[in-house]
Order: structure tokens, then sequence, then C-alpha cells
């Protein structure tokens, strides 16, 4: 699990999907980042699936390369730089390949991918998936195609997504696009545009047909799931400025994921990401109601110190962060947390890392993502903050954070010995072929010896006998 620790950001990762017969052109698709751009690249082999396109996992017989892009972090974008490159060479064999760049860095340096570096034929932002038929008509007539324009609007709610590879057990279910919390190191923002949630009806329906395939867990998906607010007549973020009937008619987040537990009671529920700020107890509330919803959060904190929150314009303080944790601990005594942590923001001082590690400790992660800070281009952290802290200081406190994350994961482990736990199979373990690995309710990996009858998808109850640092290790009851 050491992983964990270290990086969220997914190297690349190809996916291939049942073939239409009638399609004759190949996709390969290759994502990085974040859970969100998973998602999108499902919508974007659903759109391309019906303008004749079936994957492929093999480059080199692909009539389209999409790379599906992450800009939250400088190693991911140099990943994908190097990617790119080897993709150019292939382009020389084969002159009418076309590659393309989606995602996040599509927006934030598409005139380098173009013009400067001639890296790409194609630039598409995550707003413009459905402009792709389009542009890749202007790349048959030989031009450089490009739409990076954001929307207020587009959820993509009326695309089916196609599901790519996976497991056929678990799913993504994107509930909202776009983040308004302007935290200072943050991309995204800039990158995804602004907040819009998702119409209700539409998200109950696709995972009533999640259920009815075959699915036994879903994760409602977004930038920051709580800001979650529909109205009647359509996604607005500002509740103080709608009509009054339009407030007594809004649905939030905790309404909604009620909504998610009832229309489809034996499916397993999950949510991510959230953020403190727009949290709220009813969340608490409706998970301690519904046995379906998983008893874990990712709540992402970023610092212990409330002078670092201050700078990084979290809009949340230590105090309240701790509150939410100990009411969700009142109202769900078995809910486990994770949690994002950046080290070495602009000024940190040994006093903040201090006060970061201590409220590790108070709250006692499951596991976290940690990383020392890079400045991202564009950010206001980048135009008005000077990263001051030396890479060899980063790297210490970096190692000091990862170290007490692997004992709290180690002991909150332990916690789980000794009883029964019900886990979903999602697959075959990794290290050994005669095991299955599956996750608990609060979100601990788990593996067992497989059983004559047990199946991919089922449910069953395991005794936890054992654990290292981040696994559970079981035998079937």
């Amino acid at each position: 699990m050491q992983e964990k620790y270290i990086d969220e950001t997914k190297q690349g990762e190809a996916f291939a999907i049942a073939e239409k017969p009638q399609n004759s052109k190949k996709l390969f698709l290759e994502s990085y980042g974040c859970q969100m751009n998973f998602s999108d690249s499902e919508i974007v082999a659903s759109i391309l699936n019906e303008q004749g396109y079936n994957t492929t996992l093999l480059p080199e017989e692909a009539d389209l390369i999409l790379l599906n892009t992450c800009s939250i972090r400088e190693k991911a974008e140099q990943t994908v730089r190097m990617r790119l490159s080897q993709f150019k060479n292939l382009k020389k064999e084969k002159p009418n390949l076309t590659v393309g760049v989606l995602g996040c860095m599509a927006e934030r340096l598409k005139t380098k991918f173009l013009e400067e570096e001639h890296l790409v034929d194609l630039v598409v932002g995550p707003d413009a998936y459905r402009d792709l038929p389009n542009l890749l008509k202007e790349t048959e007539d030989g031009r450089d195609a490009i739409n990076v324009i954001l929307s207020k609007e587009e959820t993509y709610a009326d695309i089916s997504p196609v599901r790519l590879g996976g497991n056929g057990v678990t799913a993504f279910v994107t509930i909202t696009r776009g983040c308004d919390n302007m935290c200072t190191f943050c991309v995204v923002p800039f990158t995804r545009g602004r907040e819009r949630s998702r119409d209700p009806h539409s998200i109950i329906e696709e995972c009533k047909e999640l259920w009815t395939n075959g699915y036994k867990e879903i994760t409602l998906l977004g930038q920051n799931v709580d800001s979650y607010l529909w109205f009647g007549g359509g996604a607005k973020k500002d509740f103080k400025k709608a009509t009054e009937i339009q407030q007594l008619t809004a649905i939030n987040f905790a309404q909604l994921m009620e909504m998610v537990a009832v229309a489809v009671p034996q499916m397993r529920i999950r949510f991510s990401t959230s953020n403190p700020h727009d949290m709220s107890t009813d969340v608490f509330k409706v998970m301690a109601k519904y046995d379906n919803i998983c008893k874990y959060v990712h709540l992402p904190v970023q610092s212990g110190s409330d002078r670092m929150l201050e700078k990084m314009n979290r809009q949340h303080t230590r105090a309240e962060y701790l509150a939410l944790i100990n009411k969700a601990k009142e109202l769900i005594p078995e809910v486990s947390f994770s949690q994002d942590m950046i080290i070495g923001f602009c000024g940190e001082t040994e006093e903040d890392h201090q006060l970061t590690l201590s409220l590790m400790r108070e709250v006692e992660y499951d596991y976290g993502y940690m990383f020392s800070y890079s400045e991202r281009p564009g950010t206001p952290a980048e135009k008005k903050m000077e990263d001051d802290i030396p890479a060899d200081v980063k790297q210490r406190r970096l190692a000091e954070v990862i170290a007490l994350q692997g004992e709290l994961s180690r002991k909150r482990m332990q916690g789980y010995v000794g009883r029964n736990h019900e886990i979903l199979i999602e697959g075959t373990s990794k290290k050994n072929p005669n095991q299955w690995k599956g996750r608990n309710s609060q979100n601990a990996v788990c593996v067992f010896d497989k059983l004559d009858g047990q199946k991919l998808g089922d449910i069953v109850t395991v005794f936890v006998h054992g654990n290292t640092q981040g696994t559970l290790l079981g035998k079937t009851v």
C-alpha cells in the first residue's frame, strides 16, 4: 500500500471495451490522474463508439490515440509528455495516425502542444467531448483541431458511459463537474471550470441501469460532491439568488445520496471527493441511516496549521475540520477516513509541520495521499507566493508524514482484526491467484482464499485474522 502514501495520480491506463462488429476504426485511449478523468474517458469512448471506433489495447494498431491528461502535479505532466514523444515516433511510421490530448493539460497547454512542440493533431478540453466527431473531421482534412471552451452547463447527463475495462462490479457515476473553491495551490478551477450539478433523475436512472447490468457498487463522483445542488429549473450554485420556490425544491448532496440509497437498496454506495468547507452533518446522518452506504469518507485537509490553511484559501480551520470528524464518529462509530496532505507549501514552518503531524495523530486516518508541494502555473500561489521551502526540507517532512501514516494505517488495520466483515469480491489478488481481493465498508482491502461457488461480485462474510500495513488477511465464514 506504499503507493497510497505517495501518489494518488495514476499512471496511464489503457482500456478495452466490447466491440461493435460494424465499427472499422481503432481507438487507443489512455487515462491519467484522478477518478474523474477515468470517468470522462468512459464518456469519450461512448461518443466515439457511435462514430465507428472500437478500442484497442495496442497503440500500434490504432487509427486514433487519445491521452486523457492531468495537470494537478508536475510529475503527471512530465509523464504525459514522455508518452506523447513515443507516439510522435509511431506517427512517423503511420502518417495517417491521429494523436490527441484530452482533459486538463489540453486546456492549459493547448498552444504548446499544437503550435510550438507539434506533438498532437487534436486538443480537446473536458467540456468539449461532444465536439470530437467534428474535430476529427478537421484533422482528416490535414488541419489541427482544438476546442477547450469551458461550459457552465455541460454535465454529459444524457450520455450513457461505456464501462471501460474494469471488473464489471464497481463503477463511477459523475454527479458534479468543475470546482468553485479556488484553493491557491490548485489548477482545477482553471482547467475544469465552474461547478455545475447533474439532474438527479438521470443519476438515479444510471444507478438503476448499473444494478440491472450486474454492478454491485457505485461511487458518486465529483471534484467536490458536497457542493451538489439541483434546482427544479436547472443547476445553480448560488442558493441565495434562487427563487423561494427553487429553494424549497432544491436537492442537496445528502438528499441525493438518500435518493440513490432508496432507489438501489442492494447497491453499495461510496462518494468522492469531499471538501470540509461544504460537508454537512446531514451527509453523516444519511450514511448512518442506510446500510448500503459505505462507512468511509475521503476528507482532504491539506495541512494541520490554520496559518497554512488560510494561505491555501481552504475556507475551513483546523477546529472546524476536527469538529466534522468528531461529529461523524459520533453518528457513525465505525466510520473511517482518508486524507490529502500537501507538505512544504509556501512559507511552511517547522511549527506548521508539527501541527500537521498532530492532526494526523488525532484523526487516525486509515490511509492518505501525501505530496510535497509543486508549483502549478497559473494558480494564485504561483502568481503571488514564493515556493521557498528547500527541496531537502520538503522531502524530510514528507518522509516523516509518510512514516506516521504508515504507523496509523497499521494501527487502523489491526482494529479490524478478530471480527467478521462483509467483503465485496472485486477481483483476484495480484500476489496470489488462489485468493480473492475486495474491500469492506470502511474501504480497507482484504484478501482471502477462494472457495468453490464464490464468484466476482459476491458479497461474502470474511473473518479477519491478521493484517499488514495496508491489507487485511481473512477467511470466508
